[in-house]
């Protein structure tokens, strides 16, 4: 290793130790060592020293602690005596440099304080990092890029913003270089900067950069299953991120020695350091898959040539369209004063139907539009709008339809400048300025749809053709049919049940994050992240055949009531690492099925109440098992068997087996009023069905209490019938 690269990195180290030190002083000084210290919305302290140390900081006076830990890593700063050619003692700094950062990230935080302000968007919630789980588990987001600094220009900014964007890459951004962050260039271009457009400005700090390790050593704790205690799990979360979280650093401008600290943190999770300015390199691999830190690499090329360090492998379908294209874009809102001309909404009728047709009735590639188009009309007008897609191929089935078509929605949300709302016959699309005025019209979301259905489904669509209709005459007629078309499929849905099948499907999706974990979908019971059911299984097995949905026989009926079967639970023992042995469709309390971490909602015994509460990861404040949606994640995910919680899909509420071999809804004693207003009459008509015409109005929320002993007494109050049924424990 470069003696320079060394003796920056400690020297660094020694710096930032010293700002935490001070600060913390100050804090103690004025709050006393009992004040209590957190970063918002997380179950998992400060998760880097939690997940290295186990140590649970949530005093002044645990931090103390970290920080006496951090100091025992530091080596002293090199001095004119031979350097040897290895890494440990820098990593060791590095390392130190991250407690010490992390202290000081959540001393902003101590009496109400928060450095969310402006574009910075602060820590990250534990929601957050499960919403965008799916992303990175089912490959739409193939790693993530920390860069530290600035650009020497607003629109190099832009560009490497944009390069990482369309490849599909989530941004975090920290730090400055000369004053100026790569995050405030973009702001000053107008870029949109938030969870859903890929880029995350953390903190204008350079200590802010830790909460992008943060995110990556939660990935291994939410996902992984690894619980923090000593060396060997600390070893394993380092070589989880190494093996599994995607991740890379871009220093951009000047490396000073805080930098080379906070990179040295960051090469311990396996993260290799690519820079553009010439600073020393470290080429071999070790502790990194590849190179540990390449430099000097043109800022043109720097986005594919970090990809290459990394190993990462970058599926982009380029789409011949006048826009940038990938599901970075998928989050972007084309705000009032940005709309060319938007469909639907309030504003007209607008609506969305695929279709299957025979091989012969189709015209491959054929996109029509009928009516005015963009440009044709004045700036921010709205037209009707009827989206008619046909589709056909020779494994086509009509039961794809609906698959098919609830994906024009993400396929539309990703060309830049597009922002569309709902599905069926209730959408909204706004069209930007910046997308009309670089040639985008109606004719490309056509060429869109016929693309990705194409390269998405090639082994059940074969030829599509696609007309889009703005001449609401011709809307209007044709919705009736359209309606028509998705009352069928409700029905048909409906109809289905557990014991109309022979088969389930399996989701493996998230095994490349929780190794041991395994969904198995039913008819009635869809997966646990609410994107999956069984029709979605059924389809991506045909598209796929050695995909994550693979068919799982159900074979002789061990338990009809908790809903056990002797082939499905040969393959969940198979499929789990031999983890685990039984698994119960119907019960929460018996062999649950296990959870990965990107679970919608948590459902929750409460003992006292004798019945369970669902809580959905948006929920943010307290829940009456006296847990937050994060703190009860922790014991439900990673892959863990935990009787008594489950993670589950929000519509599966609705399903006729819900917790049926526990009670179904009798049993649901509290839910957050997210949940409620979601699933709307059709909870209440679930309700009906369940425990009668009051049980609805009988779960209470939290507007009613969030303290389990007041639960309890209002559950006696209003004869709740959770309280005389058979005990749980």
């Amino acid at each position: 290793m470069s003696r320079s690269v060394a003796t920056a990195a400690i020297r660094g180290a020694h710096a930032i130790h010293r700002r935490a030190e001070e600060a913390l002083r100050e804090a103690v000084s004025s709050h006393g060592e009992a004040a209590r210290v957190s970063l918002p919305d997380t179950a998992y302290y400060l998760p880097v020293i939690y997940s290295m140390l186990g140590l649970k900081v949530q005093t002044l006076g645990d931090m103390k602690k970290a920080l006496a830990r951090a100091k025992e890593l530091l080596p002293e700063v090199p001095t004119d005596r031979l350097w040897l050619p290895y890494l440990g003692d820098a990593l060791d700094a590095g390392m130190a440099t991250l407690f010490a950062e992390e202290v000081i990230e959540a001393l902003k935080y101590l009496d109400g304080g928060t450095p969310a302000e402006g574009i910075w968007l602060g820590a990250t919630s534990d929601g957050i990092l499960r919403t965008q789980g799916i992303k990175l588990v089912d490959g739409r987001m193939p790693g993530f890029a920390a860069c530290v600094g600035a650009l020497p220009s607003t629109e190099e900014a832009v560009r490497l913003a944009r390069d990482l964007q369309e490849r599909n890459i989530l941004v975090f951004m920290a730090g400055g270089t000369d004053g100026t962050s790569m995050a405030e260039q973009l702001a000053e271009a107008g870029v949109e900067m938030n969870w859903d457009t890929f880029l995350v400005p953390y903190g204008k700090d350079i200590t802010a950069a830790v909460l992008a390790l943060g995110f990556a050593a939660r990935s291994a704790m939410t996902f992984g299953g690894i619980q923090p205690g000593g060396l060997e799990e600390a070893r394993r979360i380092l070589l989880y991120n190494k093996e599994r979280v995607m991740a890379f650093v871009l220093a951009l401008g000047e490396v000073d020695d805080e930098k080379f600290a906070t990179a040295a943190g960051a090469l311990n999770f396996g993260f290799p350091v690519i820079a553009d300015t010439a600073i020393p390199q470290i080429l071999p691999s070790g502790i990194c898959t590849f190179e540990h830190v390449v430099s000097n690499v043109p800022r043109e090329g720097i986005a594919q040539k970090a990809i290459d360090v990394r190993g990462l492998k970058i599926k982009v379908a380029k789409i011949p369209i006048p826009v940038m294209y990938g599901p970075a874009f998928e989050g972007e809102r084309v705000r009032k004063g940005q709309v060319a001309v938007e469909f639907g909404g309030k504003h007209a009728p607008a609506f969305e139907y695929l279709r299957s047709r025979k091989i012969e009735e189709v015209e491959d590639g054929g996109i029509e539009v009928e009516g005015p188009d963009v440009g044709d009309v004045e700036e921010a007008s709205a037209l009707p709008l009827a989206i008619v897609v046909d589709v056909a191929g020779r494994k086509m089935q009509k039961d794809f339809e609906s698959i098919l078509e609830r994906h024009i929605h993400t396929f539309l949300s990703e060309a830049m400048g597009v922002m569309h709302i709902g599905q069926r016959d209730i959408i909204w699309i706004r069209i930007s300025r910046d997308a009309a005025a670089a040639g985008l019209r109606l004719r490309h979301l056509g060429v869109i749809l016929r693309s990705k259905l194409l390269n998405d489904f090639p082994a059940i669509v074969d030829k599509v053709q696609v007309t889009l209709h703005t001449v609401r005459e011709r809307v209007e007629a044709l919705l009736p049919e359209a309606k028509a078309a998705y009352a069928e499929r409700d029905e048909r849905m409906g109809a289905m049940t557990d014991e109309s099948v022979d088969t389930f499907y399996s989701c493996q999706l998230c095994q490349s994050y929780a190794p041991n974990h395994i969904c198995i979908i039913t008819p009635e019971r869809l997966g646990l992240c609410g994107a999956y059911n069984w029709l979605d299984g059924k389809a991506a097995h045909q598209i796929n055949p050695t995909g994550a949905n693979q068919p799982v026989e159900k074979g002789e009926c061990i338990d009809p009531v908790k809903g056990k079967w002797v082939e499905i639970n040969r393959f969940v023992h198979e499929k789990s690492n031999r983890t685990i042995e039984s698994f119960s469709a119907y019960s929460a309390m018996d062999d649950p099925m296990t959870s990965c971490g990107c679970f919608e909602c948590i459902l929750a015994i409460l003992p006292d109440a004798n019945g369970f509460m669902i809580v959905n990861r948006e929920y943010l404040g307290q829940t009456p098992s006296g847990m937050t949606f994060s703190a009860l994640a922790e014991a439900v995910g990673g892959g863990q068997q935990t009787p008594g919680f489950i993670g589950i899909g929000t519509r599966y509420i609705l399903s006729r087996k819900f917790i049926s071999a526990d009670g179904g809804l009798r049993r649901i004693v509290w839910m957050t009023r997210e949940i409620r207003e979601r699933l709307g009459e059709a909870l209440r008509r679930r309700c009906e069905e369940s425990g009668g015409a009051g049980l609805y109005d009988m779960i209470a929320d939290e507007s009613v209490t969030t303290d389990p002993a007041e639960l309890v007494e209002h559950l006696r109050k209003i004869g709740h019938p959770a309280l005389g049924m058979e005990p749980l424990l």
